[in-house]
């Protein structure tokens, strides 16, 4: 399939000359080993599986999977991020994890499906949903279609937030809310049986110890543990689950762990060791999961993603002074900005062509799916080396124009960096 596709579409579909494709083949065929490293450019498309399907098809074909030194390397943030799911955090849990966890924990758990990001905030819109609980992060700002997240939740009954630090998502809320003030992982986290640790994961799979030395910042912070224990304690009195028994020593949550979650056997002396434990991938070993035993090429299509004529397609990033939405300073050093958050960034041609000056002031509309049109008015456009056809500007700002319903069929990930634009100069 892949060697049916014509040079003359795989140039316009990549913007990329046939010469410089098979420069950048040549270096990666004469390199001994690759590591292909990626992030939300990659994934917040429509495409993104694919995607990540022919990066792993790439490896495959110079035998880059199972030795070190190569691979493939997603880049997931921070340590909720990456440990969150490979704990179970998923709204599409597996039967076998459901039966582990049921006789791990003595529990019966739900068998039906849960929400993702965009299903939970249109079921809040819809009533649907009516508690929103959130542990860290800042959803108001974070999610796409900012002023529908917002509407969905101030329609809730009761939004609960258990936070380090005040956000946005503090003063977005709903009918009642909470702000529940918790112990961060730099803070001495001190429970019945002394001091404790947490369990981190970090970006190459590895699990290690992380113990506070701060004092605390106040002494009636709750540790996050304690603060869940404690919520599900009243709202589940009778409850068998020892909540209180837990939170007085994290080792036995651990050892709870070790028995509900495949690769954490022998977790708390695992954890301790110098540099933690790297979690067991199949893959690594060269052991594979496809029925035939063996690693299996993928042959996605080279779909159409070239912009229509008279559009833009805008991606949003992050600048240098910005730790997801909590923004520092509004420099962006990486990009030499200074001051300046209400920009897009555009190809210098592409300005021209639409009689905007450097530095002018510009209106972006977005055009979603369904027709719908959403709008940002006065922002400066920045001449920057980047792609004909592609602009960008900075989240949570750029949120605005995501669609809430344009998220990928593929892994129901939000299209924010393949959103459909038209850039005109200030009316």
């Amino acid at each position: 399939m892949c060697g049916a596709t014509p040079w003359e579409e795989i140039e316009t579909q990549s913007g990329l000359s046939r010469a410089e494709v098979l420069e950048a083949a040549r270096v990666y065929r004469e390199a001994d080993r690759s590591v292909i490293s990626w992030c939300l450019g990659i994934t917040r498309h429509e495409h993104g599986v694919d995607t990540v399907r022919e990066i792993v098809n790439l490896l495959l074909l110079r035998g880059n999977l199972g030795r070190e030194g190569a691979g493939p390397s997603p880049v997931r943030g921070h340590s909720n991020v990456q440990g969150n799911r490979t704990c179970g955090i998923d709204h599409r849990p597996g039967e076998e994890f459901l039966d582990r966890l049921a006789e791990a924990c003595a529990i019966e758990p739900p068998r039906a499906h849960g929400l993702d990001t965009v299903g939970t905030i249109k079921a809040m819109h819809d009533g649907g949903v009516k508690v929103f609980v959130g542990m860290g992060g800042n959803f108001a700002l974070a999610a796409p279609d900012t002023p529908y997240t917002y509407e969905a939740l101030r329609r809730c009954e009761l939004t609960v937030q258990v936070s380090t630090k005040l956000n946005r998502s503090h003063v977005v809320h709903g009918r009642r809310a909470l702000i529940l003030p918790c112990l961060g992982r730099t803070e001495k986290d001190h429970q019945r049986k002394g001091i404790q640790s947490t369990s981190v994961e970090d970006s190459m799979s590895m699990v290690h110890m992380s113990v506070g030395m701060k004092r605390p910042a106040s002494p009636h912070l709750l540790s996050e543990p304690a603060v869940i224990a404690g919520m599900a304690r009243a709202a589940l009195p009778d409850s068998a689950t020892p909540w209180e028994w837990y939170v007085e020593d994290y080792d036995r949550i651990r050892d709870t762990m070790a028995k509900a979650l495949d690769g954490f056997e022998d977790f708390n002396r695992r954890v301790r060791l110098p540099l933690g434990f790297r979690i067991k991938q199949p893959a690594r070993e060269l052991v594979f999961l496809a029925p035939s035993g063996r690693a299996e090429f993928a042959g996605p299509p080279l779909p159409d993603v070239v912009p229509e004529p008279g559009t833009l397609a805008l991606g949003t990033m992050r600048s240098h002074d910005q730790w997801n939405t909590t923004i520092y300073s509004d420099d962006d050093r990486y990009r030499g900005v200074r001051n300046l958050r209400t920009l897009v960034f555009m190809n210098r041609a592409d300005m021209r062509e639409r009689g905007i000056a450097d530095m002018a002031r510009v209106d972006i509309t977005s055009t979603a799916r369904d027709g719908s049109r959403r709008q940002l008015d006065g922002y400066l456009a920045v001449p920057y080396d980047i792609p004909r056809g592609c602009a960008a500007g900075y989240m949570p700002e750029m949120n605005v124009p995501c669609a809430l319903d344009d998220y990928s069929t593929q892994s129901d990930q939000p299209i924010m960096k393949h959103v459909k634009v038209t850039i005109e100069p200030a009316s």
